[in-house]
């Protein structure tokens, strides 16, 4: 089982791993500690899979029966993917999201955690290990902003605007070169566009109103389930393109978060679709 006051306990799992496997190797990462993947900006560092190894451990010392879904396991594993929609009560890390921003000593990255309770996402957590600052939301209570100095905030998304006056970003690294092109000049429409290729800070932007939309083509639960479940608890609305709700476990179909479902349909007929 799993009840709202044990996000506490999963926050600090969240925080634990963070200060002993990744804050300590931000910009001191050494020669043979960070490795390719699938390709040059798909990487992976000792601090992605030492602090996965670390929440997992932990997750699975507090909850045995529980199924644990990782970035870094899930490459060797596609299967935990599928049993995400039947366990009784998952949690899914990406230790690392934005490693080629981490490697490259920027500071745009953060720690991802879901808790999904049977095909539920229940909890969602965003934590900032440069500042400490975390973003946390319960399924029906709200999105929180939890600052290192104790503080918390509730967060809320943008006002509805005009397409013309939105600021938001569409992932297309992944995309052939004609979709990518066609896309990009879509989001000239804009007031701006932007790219920061971390999932994490996208959601955080997104979920405290700081940007209007975010959109993307892959669908891996570890860059998304957290995220969407905060920024709906902050008043904002998440589909898949076409128009149907993201669950854990699905991997196709395109995914887009916007202020209001008016705003959504307009960034996708005017820069997804157009």
């Amino acid at each position: 089982m799993f009840h709202d006051r044990d996000l506490d306990s999963v926050l600090t799992i969240v925080k634990h791993a963070a200060s002993l496997e990744i804050r300590p190797r931000f910009r001191r990462l050494i020669e043979g500690e960070v490795e390719e993947k699938k390709s040059s900006i798909d990487l992976v560092t000792q601090a992605d899979l030492l602090s996965e190894k670390h929440m997992t451990e932990a997750l699975q010392a507090r909850w045995p029966h529980a199924l644990v879904v990782g970035e870094e396991a899930a490459e060797t594993d596609r299967s935990l993917i599928d049993k995400l929609k039947q366990a009784d009560l998952a949690f899914v890390i990406d230790p690392v999201d934005g490693t080629f921003n981490f490697q490259a000593g920027l500071p745009i990255y953060g720690t991802n955690m879901a808790v999904v309770v049977k095909g539920e996402t229940v909890a969602g957590i965003i934590h900032d290990s440069v500042l400490g600052d975390t973003l946390v939301a319960s399924k029906g209570s709200g999105a929180r902003f939890l600052r290192e100095d104790g503080t918390v905030n509730p967060i809320a998304v943008a006002a509805p605007a005009d397409l013309s006056m939105m600021v938001g970003t569409i992932s297309i690294n992944d995309l052939a070169y004609e979709e990518r092109r066609r896309v990009a000049g879509n989001l000239a429409k804009t007031k701006m566009a932007f790219a920061y290729n971390c999932s994490a800070y996208e959601y955080w932007l997104v979920a405290t109103g700081k940007v209007h939309f975010i959109g993307h083509y892959k669908l891996y639960p570890w860059d998304h389930l957290a995220g969407v479940l905060i920024h709906q608890e902050a008043g904002g609305f998440t589909a898949r393109f076409d128009g149907s709700p993201y669950k854990p476990g699905d991997l196709t179909g395109g995914i887009l978060s916007a202020p209001d479902r008016d705003s959504w349909e307009q960034v996708l007929r005017e820069i997804v679709h157009a």
